[in-house]
């Protein structure tokens, strides 16, 4: 089995983009299985084969614990990490060729507390990857764009999976997404626009966390993905395969 995490900040397009993944390798002939690991969620675009759901309740914590709703989800985040056995069980009475996890929407609860790492950790699963989604409304203006790189990069770093970047609702940035596709591929060009937008001591900040970024081999092209219209699914699955397969699985 291999497992795919998507990760990103809320409303980003995790869920979508898990139900457009799972539709495209289920066309190409593999059986894939989907884990919903967003104890708070409460509706889906797909069916869960395995859903953290059954195991942490929200509504009870809050009862029990007398908790406001974040309060409510820090701890059933807490929780997930005493589940990974029955979750464990669950996914492989499945036994999917893939897995593809869907993480909490909000992003801190999964990759900056020990329950996100210990069940990287402690999931049985030949390989592993992860997805960060660049939300394309947020990364607009240069200055968005080097925080939430700056987010993804520390995301990888917590989690220490292989990462495939991709930048999510490419359908409604229209002709922004070329640029923004110039930033992720040429620093200088990225400088420029960071000059043109800030000066003083944001510019200064914005450039040293560029350098920093280019110095930890940020500086590679994101994969464009509508979840709309499925554009960039290929591309996306040739990614994914070159890190868990080789390229064996590459479609056209």
């Amino acid at each position: 089995m291999k497992a795919i995490f998507l990760v990103g900040t809320a409303g980003s397009g995790k869920s979508l983009l898990a139900s457009n993944i799972f539709d495209y390798y289920t066309r190409t002939g593999h059986f894939v299985g989907i884990l919903n690991l967003d104890p708070g969620v409460e509706n889906l675009p797909y069916t869960c084969d395995i859903d953290v759901r059954d195991y942490v309740d929200i509504v009870s914590l809050m009862k029990q614990y007398d908790l406001g709703p974040n309060g409510s989800l820090i701890m059933a985040s807490d929780l997930i990490a005493s589940k990974i056995e029955d979750l464990q069980r669950d996914v492989d009475d499945v036994n999917p060729d893939y897995l593809i996890i869907d993480t909490p929407g909000q992003i801190e609860l999964f990759a900056y507390r020990a329950s996100g790492p210990f069940f990287i950790k402690n999931l049985n699963a030949e390989q592993k990857t992860s997805i960060f989604l660049h939300d394309g409304s947020l990364i607009t203006t240069a200055t968005n764009f080097i925080s939430v790189a700056l987010l993804a990069t520390s995301v990888r770093l917590r989690l220490g999976l292989p990462q495939v970047n991709v930048i999510t609702k490419a359908d409604l940035i229209g002709d922004k997404i070329k640029e923004i596709l110039g930033w992720s591929t040429n620093m200088a060009t990225l400088e420029e626009a960071i000059a043109k937008e800030s000066d003083g001591e944001s510019y200064t900040l914005s450039t040293n966390l560029l350098r920093s970024l280019n110095l930890g081999g940020f500086a590679q092209g994101l994969i464009p993905v509508s979840n709309a219209s499925g554009e960039g699914l290929a591309n996306l699955n040739a990614a994914l395969s070159r890190i868990l397969s080789m390229g064996e699985e590459i479609e056209d």
